[in-house]
């Protein structure tokens, strides 16, 4: 076959693979929830970190903000949205998925990532405080209910009694509100149900990340950013359990052939600390790549992975995720996840979009450095506005990371 007719070949995605079947499901996710909007029913904006079972038991259709803001950021239209936000009075330095949902909530269209507007908010602050702002300030403008569940932060390690019970108390008020808004009722049996499926998905999802461990990784780690999303949006539905363990398989096939989804030699591996940089998304990974470095440890992507055994064991997950844990907890869990994965180097994105994940970062990424012994980087950028990164600066942290880490293989 010429060079030529090669080029005109038409690339035919494989449906049984999990990259395809991961794929469909995001997009169909939107796509029912835009069908269900035009079919009249009650349509959420959903934070990442609310109790997806709730809203998947009651069947309602939620969306979620952040999820679009990481995917209009990533097809180029971030700094578009983000400056609509600024001129309507809101600062540049408030998290850019803000600006770009606040932005988005007035024009009501993008062609990058349309969703439909919402009938409710649902916000949960076990992810950070600029939420509760930005989903009431939408709420009021648009007119709607806005529900609330509030999670403390946790100075401890463990989840108290008194904890659970409070938040179990906004939980049970929640879909209270939830059937009010939306005329559907709740089905215990339902929930015992969906909570099965989640921790079936989670499970899939986690056994996936955990594929990093191998020497050398039979995946790129830079795809678990991809296939995040699932873990969001679809966590309690078969297809999400069932695509997720496709993709176990395929990373297991891949360690047993000698293969990886990172296409060439892994010489070094890094653990890679924060959100990715989605508007320049293939700068970080070529940058990576072309050094033979690969990403084998984060803990963003296993943030989605909830495990339990009852109501009481869900609720202790949602008070146990990243950002709503001391930084004694937040430490160990990431100096497990490196040693685990034989991390070599710690490279920190200075996230300005994420204040609250940043501004500890400096000494909790020192002492996960110190206490695994390897070398750490960071280089400033932002999850969603493209203005706020220097590709001269990344490219220069990362090779120094490389530098170090060889002197110190040399000096083994």
């Amino acid at each position: 076959m010429s060079e030529e007719v090669k080029k005109k070949k038409k690339y035919v995605p494989n449906p049984n693979s999990a990259k395809y079947k991961l794929g469909k499901i995001v997009e169909k996710h939107y796509k029912e929830a835009i069908e269900a909007k035009a079919n009249g029913e009650k349509i959420g904006w959903c934070a990442s970190n609310f109790p997806e079972e709730i809203c998947q038991t009651l069947g309602i259709k939620v969306v979620y903000p952040e999820n679009q803001a990481a995917a209009i950021a990533a097809r180029g239209a971030g700094e578009k949205l983000c400056n609509i936000a600024e001129a309507d009075g809101y600062s540049n330095d408030i998290c850019a998925y803000a600006r770009i949902s606040l932005a988005y909530a007035k024009i009501e269209s993008a062609p990058e990532q349309d969703m439909p507007q919402p009938d409710f908010m649902l916000c949960c602050n076990n992810i950070c405080n600029v939420m509760i702002k930005w989903y009431e300030n939408i709420a009021k403008e648009k007119n709607i209910p806005l529900i609330m569940i509030d999670i403390p932060f946790n100075p401890d390690k463990e989840v108290s009694k008194e904890q659970i019970a409070y938040v179990k108390g906004q939980f049970l008020e929640a879909i209270k509100q939830l059937e009010e808004i939306s005329g559907k009722k709740w089905n215990e049996n339902k929930f015992k149900e969906i909570m099965k499926i989640s921790n079936r998905t989670s499970k899939a999802w986690l056994e996936a990340t955990s594929y990093c461990a191998y020497k050398p990784s039979p995946l790129n780690g830079f795809d678990l950013l991809n296939h995040m999303a699932v873990a969001v949006c679809a966590r309690g539905t078969v297809e999400a359990a069932e695509a997720f363990e496709v993709l176990c398989k395929e990373y297991k096939e891949n360690v047993k052939e000698h293969k990886s989804t990172f296409r060439v030699e892994e010489k070094y591996r890094i653990m890679f600390e924060g959100i990715a940089v989605w508007p320049h998304l293939r700068v970080t990974s070529s940058g990576l790549k072309d050094r033979g470095m690969n990403m084998v440890a984060t803990v963003y992507a296993d943030a989605f992975g909830l495990l339990y055994d009852d109501l009481d064991g869900l609720i202790r997950c949602y008070c146990g995720v990243p950002n709503s844990v001391c930084l004694e907890s937040a430490r160990d869990t990431r100096i497990d996840v490196a040693k685990r994965t034989h991390a070599e180097g710690l490279l920190v994105h200075t996230n300005r979009s994420c204040k609250l994940w940043s501004g500890f970062m400096p000494e909790m990424s020192r002492q996960v450095a110190k206490a695994c012994d390897i070398p750490l980087t960071s280089f400033d950028g932002d999850q969603a506005d493209p203005r706020n990164f220097s590709e001269a600066q990344y490219e220069t942290r990362v090779e120094g990371l490389a530098e170090v880490i060889d002197s110190r293989k040399g000096d083994c």
